[in-house]
């Protein structure tokens, strides 16, 4: 399953980001790099965001109850939002304030080698939960461009750990960038730059996942291909006269609500179309497991068409 995959994906950010966090925070006391610290902090944030994540995850699976008709798949949603605010909140804005105060008073980095040592150390960490979060994320997009596969992705677990740990290995370049310039150009206020390009990186980073988990939050349509694919098993039912209308919208990750109005044969005793819609229910979930409440309206087209206009009309 997805949700399955997508755990996987994060506590291997999680493990990898822990490590790293400790590393760099010993690194930046030893060495007194405003680079390393920014990183320090990064990988820190990252680390908590995964566990939010994981709890998210974890209260997302709860069935539906009586407070909660339709479940808690949204919970996921909003601790993606939660982690993009702290990410903006706190990685970006630490970032920015060490960088703008190192580069006002600069100070010689002592012991830069210690600094190469554990930024080679993370970008091959950082990098093999980039490689597990990126394979995970081809196998579901299949052929889609990367950048229509980011979009129209509905798990947040996914997308949110790709990205942060993209963001993970630019930041060790910019930090590794500002050292060697620190040292060899013998720039310190070099450090204190690179500490700012780290903050700009994270703030761009956290206000993309903002904006695409806002759209989760406020509830968002199956994509176009899985559209249409519900419209041709729906008009493939000997029932069906025409769908008047079909709407959906992600519940969760593998979670979707499907309502439907259809104008139906007129000439079916009632038996006969509880059974056509009763195999049309079934055939829908076998197609598509994902959706998994379902809500199918009778009404004749020029009724629906009726029901339309009136529910436009503005009220005197």
């Amino acid at each position: 399953m997805a949700s399955g995959s997508s755990q996987k994906v994060i506590i291997a950010a999680l493990l990898g980001n822990g490590a790293i966090a400790c590393t760099k925070f010993a690194a930046s006391v030893y060495t007194g790099s405003s680079a390393m610290l920014s990183e320090a902090i990064h990988s820190l944030v990252d680390t908590c965001n995964q566990g939010l994540l994981l709890y998210g995850l974890k209260k997302s699976e709860r069935p539906a109850d009586k407070s909660h008709p339709f479940g808690y798949g949204r919970e996921l949603y909003f601790w993606a939002f939660v982690v993009a605010l702290l990410i903006f909140s706190v990685g970006a804005g630490v970032s920015l304030y060490e960088g703008i105060h190192k580069v006002m008073h600069p100070e010689t980095v002592t012991s830069p080698i210690v600094n190469y040592v554990v930024l080679g150390l993370a970008m091959v960490f950082e990098g093999i939960a980039f490689f597990i979060a990126a394979k995970e994320f081809n196998r579901r997009r299949g052929k889609i461009p990367v950048w229509q596969a980011v979009r129209q992705s509905k798990d947040p677990g996914l997308f949110t750990v790709l990205f942060e740990d993209a963001a993970a290995m630019a930041g060790l370049v910019i930090a590794f960038a500002g050292l060697l310039a620190a040292e060899y150009l013998d720039l310190p206020w070099m450090d204190g730059a690179a500490s700012i390009g780290i903050g700009l990186l994270l703030g761009s980073v956290a206000i993309f996942l903002c904006f695409e988990t806002k759209g989760l939050l406020i509830g968002e349509a199956v994509s176009e291909e899985f559209s249409t694919s519900l419209n041709s098993v729906i008009n493939a039912s000997d029932a069906v006269n025409q769908i008047n209308e079909l709407r959906t919208m992600h519940m969760g990750p593998e979670d979707v609500l499907l309502a439907v109005s259809l104008d139906v044969r007129d000439d079916m005793d009632t038996g006969t179309l509880e059974d056509a819609l009763y195999a049309l229910e079934r055939n829908i979930r076998t197609a598509h497991p994902e959706v998994k409440r379902l809500f199918i309206e009778i009404q004749s087209g020029e009724h629906h068409t009726e029901q339309v206009w009136l529910s436009k009309l503005k009220p005197a």
